[in-house]
């Protein structure tokens, strides 16, 4: 029997306006990031960038409340119109930052859980975690742009170089959505280790929303020293009623 075609996605990512420094152990300590940016691609790719608006129409250093809850509306939309949100642990991250930056902290739970966060799908089979630019490059994609990374883009902002940020952003949904779709069309997903081997993992039943990930068997992570615990992605939506 064929398999059902997955359903039409929107990828989804944002970025942070506070820099956090190198040696942070704790990022929760430099809460609220503030949201400088964020991006949504759709399969049929249409993309859309999103930040601030100053007076004047020009960038803002933030984006403001009413333009995130905008934002939650727009995502909250797709999905009912039958989109799958996609992201790369956005369950952890951009769900979570964005709960607290619109104040719709139920409304993100809603979509949090109810989305395909690939890497969170990932660390339920594995135990581990694994960084988009890993498992593009493993899948023959290009990855993130040289030079740039999560880590830089509030760094960039602050100094200036918005546009460079946007492209980033922009580059993030674009591997989000190829990736996605790549695993699809080859019901498997490939990374290079650590050290250097190639890995894979069968995902021929395609991709699990948050809730469906939840339900698998947690794996084995005897051979770990200090195991990730799931709670570490869902905490904050345990804390919503």
């Amino acid at each position: 029997m064929d398999l059902e075609p997955p359903p039409p996605y929107l990828a989804f990512d944002i970025e942070i306006a506070t820099i956090i420094p190198d040696s942070a152990r704790n990022w929760n300590a430099y809460r609220p990031f503030g949201v400088s940016c964020a991006a949504t691609l759709t399969s049929d790719r249409q993309l859309t960038i999103w930040h601030g608006k100053t007076p004047g129409g020009g960038i803002a250093d933030l984006m403001s409340r009413e333009e995130l809850v905008t934002l939650v509306a727009f995502l909250s939309d797709a999905s009912r119109d039958g989109l799958k949100i996609l992201t790369w642990n956005g369950l952890g991250f951009d769900f979570d930052v964005l709960a607290e930056e619109s104040g719709l902290s139920s409304e993100c739970k809603a979509l949090a859980l109810d989305h395909i966060d690939m890497m969170f799908h990932f660390f339920c089979l594995q135990g581990h975690a694994l960084g988009l630019d890993l498992a593009a490059k493993g899948m023959g994609l290009p990855g993130k742009p040289p030079g740039m990374s999560g880590d830089l883009a509030p760094k960039y902002w602050k100094a200036g170089r918005r546009q460079e940020v946007l492209a980033y952003v922009a580059q993030d949904v674009r591997t989000t959505l190829d990736l996605a779709t790549r695993v699809d069309q080859q019901g498997r997903l490939r990374w290079n280790s650590k050290t250097g081997r190639l890995q894979e993992i069968l995902l021929n039943q395609g991709w699990l929303t948050v809730r469906e990930a939840l339900r698998l068997p947690e794996p084995d992570t005897s051979w770990m020293r200090d195991p990730w615990r799931r709670s570490k992605f869902t905490g904050w939506t345990e804390r919503i009623p």
